[in-house]
């Protein structure tokens, strides 16, 4: 009798193990498969060890899930309520989403900082009345950008950056670059890569390169964006000519040291964009018109990283197509505004790995240059002036097939 009851209970556990496994076969069946690599912007660099991986999901959830409230430390004035609201999938922002920036006119500083100046703060929780801009202020349009492979970025030396630049245009070609020197904040430790100039140094991120390093960008982000505090920066920015504190509920700071840190590691960490469609004909040819008419120059293709503290970004070779430089976009371009020691007309050398991917996380339709004007690529191209004004020249009399094709290429991307 025991003998039969044993036979049952492995027959029961032998169908159930069957029952279960096709079930596993059935939810794949029903689950549509996994996007390919290519085909998004987010996820880790390849080559993190375990400890890292995890670090990098915790930085992750603390970028794209985690939500503040009033009680958690959201404002009072604000832009958004979580980093994930600007940079869907890590992607660029949609004009819902884009920033107002204000009160800097020349290379002389903001003059609106007890205005609050840099950036507007256009809502806010129950009981506070959002900011507006300042009568008389300048101001510009920022659209978030993407996220990916900023890890890369980040550890270009000050000399590979100085290498591209041409302030006086010597070798005549229109295009001079210049690099934004931006005083430090109190909490910045500057890297072996990092070269002072009179105490300054080179910026590489934001539409007038105006952060350092991700470290700077993200407490900024934090503060200004969402209005939470951290041992970074204690105090919220002046809002309608009123200094904090302003009577939140939440105690300072208001996201711990080591969240931001996370959030640090995982945009160090986060992948580089993967080209499309290489190897077709069409974006071979349309790589090779990009480079023929100067655009190239500016969007510098191929870098390589030194050594880093975290060995997976090391010593790699990647293709952003940006030279981190300021360039003058012409007066069509000008809105005005600027940042550091850039020109109103000077803006940061976008990079243009993810471009054909933007639509993803703009609603389907891109939104294209620093205030997402530009609803197409070859309207964003006729937008280039400036020191650029060669190239949008040369890129209109191409032929109707040289276009498309120079369009594919940038697509791939």
């Amino acid at each position: 009798m025991l003998k039969i009851k044993e036979m049952k209970k492995r027959y029961i556990a032998c169908s159930l193990l069957v029952l279960f496994l096709a079930g596993i076969g059935a939810c794949k069946k029903l689950l549509p498969p996994a996007p390919a690599d290519e085909e998004i912007l987010d996820g880790p660099v390849e080559g993190l060890t375990s400890e890292q991986k995890i670090r990098f999901l915790e930085g992750d959830r603390a970028f794209n899930d985690e939500v503040f409230t009033a009680e958690t430390g959201l404002g009072p004035y604000f832009v958004a309520n979580s980093c994930g609201s600007c940079h869907a999938g890590d992607g660029k922002g949609h004009p819902f989403t884009t920033l107002t920036r204000f009160g800097q006119a020349d290379t002389n500083g903001n003059t609106y900082m007890n205005s609050g100046g840099p950036q507007l703060q256009n809502r806010a929780i129950p009981g506070f009345a959002p900011e507006t801009v300042p009568a008389g202020a300048s101001f510009s349009k920022f659209t978030p950008p993407a996220n990916t492979g900023l890890g890369f970025l980040e550890l270009l030396t000050d000399a590979q950056i100085i290498a591209n630049a041409d302030p006086n245009d010597l070798n005549g070609d229109g295009i001079s670059g210049v690099a934004n020197y931006v005083s430090p904040p109190a909490y910045f430790i500057p890297k072996a890569f990092h070269t002072p100039v009179n105490g300054k140094y080179i910026g590489r991120f934001g539409k007038k390169a105006a952060a350092i390093d991700l470290w700077h960008q993200t407490v900024n982000a934090y503060v200004q964006d969402m209005g939470v505090t951290s041992e970074y920066a204690t105090d919220e920015p002046y809002i309608n000519g009123v200094q904090s504190p302003y009577g939140d509920p939440a105690p300072d700071p208001e996201v711990a040291s080591s969240r931001v840190q996370n959030v640090i590691f995982y945009l160090r960490t986060l992948k580089a964009p993967v080209q499309r469609n290489k190897n077709n004909a069409d974006v071979i040819a349309g790589k090779q018109t990009f480079v023929t008419i100067g655009c190239e120059k500016c969007h510098k293709a191929e870098w390589t990283t030194g050594k880093s503290d975290i060995e997976a970004l090391s010593y790699k070779t990647f293709y952003p197509y940006t030279d981190l430089l300021l360039h003058d976009m012409g007066a069509g371009l000008n809105d005005g505004y600027t940042e550091g020691k850039a020109l109103t007309s000077e803006w940061k050398t976008p990079p243009l790995w993810g471009l054909g991917l933007s639509k993803n996380s703009q609603g389907g339709k891109y939104y294209l240059m620093h205030d997402g004007r530009a609803t197409s690529i070859e309207q964003a191209i006729q937008l280039h002036g400036g020191e650029a004004q060669n190239s949008n020249n040369a890129f209109q009399a191409l032929s109707q097939n040289e276009k498309d094709n120079l369009i594919k290429f940038l697509e791939s991307l």
